[in-house]
């Protein structure tokens, strides 16, 4: 098919770009067609036509299956926002659009498990409150926080480096494979969050100290790649001790490995923020006051309490 490119200033119709992302989300013409009550023929011609809009080719039509193409990629991203955004207003048009919106950031490690339990009894106490909540590295977290892109985040920080609702210390582990342990290699392979990542430097700062060679063996912005990559042996790493599983090993005071306690948990909440905002940064607050397993024997090491600033918030660990 002979695509020229068209105008910039052209305009894209949302039922154009509803036929894409369904084809893209469903794999096939004929799942798509299924899906928005339509003809194969139908579908087709409306993706044909937003080709011919965009001026390039938007999906890879290949014999099973069908997949969008690098452009296709970023198409469908502002086709998501577009119709989302034309969802929206008709929610708002219809009054029956949310109260609010509360932008949450909290770390990968975060994103799921008692957090999602806490949102779910946040929304049954709140119905018109609409969460949109983002996971992440807790440095574009605090970022996105302080352009004010986010409303309330729950972030990993060097003690006391910025003005929290409420902090805790985070017990640190070093760890190994079980199974394919790689500390005693030389140079010794570390396993990283990507430059910039919280605990990259204290990694090789502290190998460093033992006079011990290095080399960064794998990167990964994902928790659960980190803790795979250090499970099949692929290196040591340095993680939050919640985040300890069964196919790992932690190196203790025999490694000569120091103990890292210099990072913690913080809730940052603007003192400008709406009251939904703070019912769900106090619920945070309570969540994080009651750690398990891990968690919970690297907190009674501790023995400390949280510290709280402003708002009133405070949290203490159990005995």
């Amino acid at each position: 098919m002979d695509i020229s490119p068209k105008s910039n200033r052209a305009l894209f119709d949302l039922d154009l770009l509803r036929a894409l992302v369904t084809v893209a989300d469903c794999g096939s013409f004929t799942a798509a067609a299924a899906r928005l009550h339509s003809t194969q023929s139908t579908i087709s011609q409306k993706v044909r036509r937003l080709e011919e809009l965009a001026g390039h080719r938007l999906l890879d039509r290949g014999v099973r299956d069908v997949r969008p193409t690098d452009t296709g990629e970023t198409v469908l991203g502002y086709a998501r926002r577009l119709l989302a955004l034309n969802e929206e207003l008709g929610e708002a048009l219809s009054g029956a659009g949310v109260a609010t919106t509360i932008r949450l950031g909290v770390p990968e490690d975060f994103a799921g498990g008692r957090t999602t339990h806490l949102l779910a009894d946040f929304n049954r106490r709140h119905p018109r409150v609409k969460l949109e909540v983002s996971s992440g590295l807790s440095r574009a977290l605090g970022e996105g926080y302080d352009r004010g892109e986010l409303d309330l985040v729950l972030v990993k920080q060097r003690r006391g480096s910025r003005e929290a609702l409420a902090c805790w210390p985070e017990p640190m582990r070093w760890i190994d494979s079980a199974s394919s342990p790689a500390f005693a290699l030389d140079p010794v392979p570390l396993v990283a969050f990507p430059p910039r990542g919280l605990y990259r430097e204290d990694m090789i700062d502290a190998v460093e100290a033992l006079g011990r060679r290095w080399r960064i063996s794998f990167t990964s912005s994902s928790l659960g790649g980190i803790q795979a990559a250090v499970a099949d042996g692929l290196g040591i790493s340095l993680l939050p001790a919640r985040t300890v599983t069964p196919a790992h090993v932690v190196l203790g005071a025999e490694s000569g490995l120091p103990e890292i306690d210099s990072i913690e948990l913080a809730i940052l909440l603007r003192p400008t923020a709406d009251p939904e905002v703070r019912v769900l940064a106090d619920m945070l607050v309570e969540m994080l006051g009651q750690p398990q397993g891990e968690e919970r024997v690297g907190r009674s090491e501790e023995r400390g309490k949280a510290k709280a600033v402003g708002g009133g918030v405070s949290a203490t660990y159990p005995p």
